[in-house]
């Protein structure tokens, strides 16, 4: 009997790249779902019962309960970067092996959607085009931006995502960066003459926010009310990392003040959302349906990778980038190897 693969809300594989299911469905029952985002762990858990691997994307939540119900599951290959939806400490204790995509799959593709946002909040694009498809050229005055040029940007994570944002701001824009990364030393961020600050430093600082740091249980709302009221007059924030590092009520506040004078989101806390969410009502806020890592070529490595991890598992072969290293030890006493 051939193990079973799930494929777990994630619509992208497979999609535009059918060769990586095509090789999985040659040695595998490969099956897909599509599963409601808060579905509990025990559900899940019903759901996915006789499967060996899992290929899963930013929800459901593989909770301590799920991993308490399961059997016989081998391994949980993110299919994409973060795995704030993986309880990776049960995870471990239960000899389930979680394992990612490398951070160079996403680099380019999310950095490049940040920037993008970016550029359209200050230089208002969206809203600009809006007024041409409703024959107001003539309301152009209404639409002046500011350049980035010669701005402070600050950026909180200096990660795969975070260096590479300071990259183009600072050598495509000649941008003055700072950073806030308290597990990167600042000798590491030299080479874009980035300053190495806490947040309340950045946050005071920055006349755009990056936020690039991946999810966790420590920096949930990492920008909340008291970092909006630091904030200058007329910042500018961009998030293509979690809609929970931002305490939307906070972000409405400032939105209606006007501290905030543009957003750039392709994050939302709860998404996915609908029209009425209540960021919508302002015009100065762009948000994309979590889009960054979507090109081709991002979404062809990201393939790549997860095919591997599974091919590799079958073959008792530890797979790369796995993100819970404990239970590497425990593999290679079984047998398992390491190459």
């Amino acid at each position: 009997m051939k193990s079973k693969v799930a494929i777990v809300n994630s619509s992208s594989f497979g999609k535009y790249f059918p060769e990586h299911v095509e090789i999985l469905q040659q040695k595998f029952d490969v099956q897909r779902f599509d599963l409601p985002p808060k579905l509990s762990g025990r559900e899940l858990a019903d759901v996915l019962k006789g499967f060996k691997y899992i290929i899963a994307s930013t929800t459901p939540f593989f909770d301590s309960v799920f991993f308490d119900n399961v059997e016989g599951l081998v391994l949980i290959s993110r299919h994409g970067l973060g795995y704030d939806n993986i309880d990776v400490g049960k995870a471990t204790e239960k000899g389930v092996i979680v394992s990612k995509v490398r951070g160079g799959a996403e680099r380019e593709a999310v950095a490049e959607h940040a920037i993008a946002l970016c550029m359209s909040v200050l230089r208002k694009v969206p809203q600009s085009y809006s007024k041409v498809l409703q024959s107001k050229w003539s309301e152009r005055q209404k639409f002046f931006g500011i350049e980035l040029k010669g701005k402070t940007v600050g950026i909180i994570g200096f990660g795969n995502i975070g260096s590479r944002v300071a990259e183009i701001v600072h050598f495509g824009f000649n941008a003055d960066v700072v950073v806030y990364d308290p597990f990167v030393a600042e000798e590491n961020m030299s080479y874009v003459n980035a300053r190495k600050v806490e947040l309340n430093e950045l946050v005071k600082l920055s006349d755009v926010i990056f936020i690039c740091a991946k999810y966790t249980k420590e920096n949930y709302h990492i920008l909340s009310t008291n970092e909006f009221e630091m904030m200058k007059e007329g910042v500018y924030i961009v998030n293509t990392s979690r809609g929970e590092l931002i305490d939307q009520e906070a972000l409405i506040q400032a939105l209606e003040s006007g501290k905030v004078a543009g957003v750039g989101l392709d994050v939302v806390e709860g998404e996915p959302i609908n029209g009425e969410h209540p960021l919508l009502r302002f015009d100065n806020v762009v948000v994309t349906p979590h889009i960054a890592a979507y090109t081709f070529e991002s979404i062809k490595a990201m393939g790549d990778k997860v095919v591997s991890d599974v091919l590799r598992a079958e073959e008792k072969i530890i797979p790369e980038e796995v993100v819970n290293v404990a239970v590497i030890k425990k593999l290679e006493e079984e047998g398992w190897k390491k190459i």
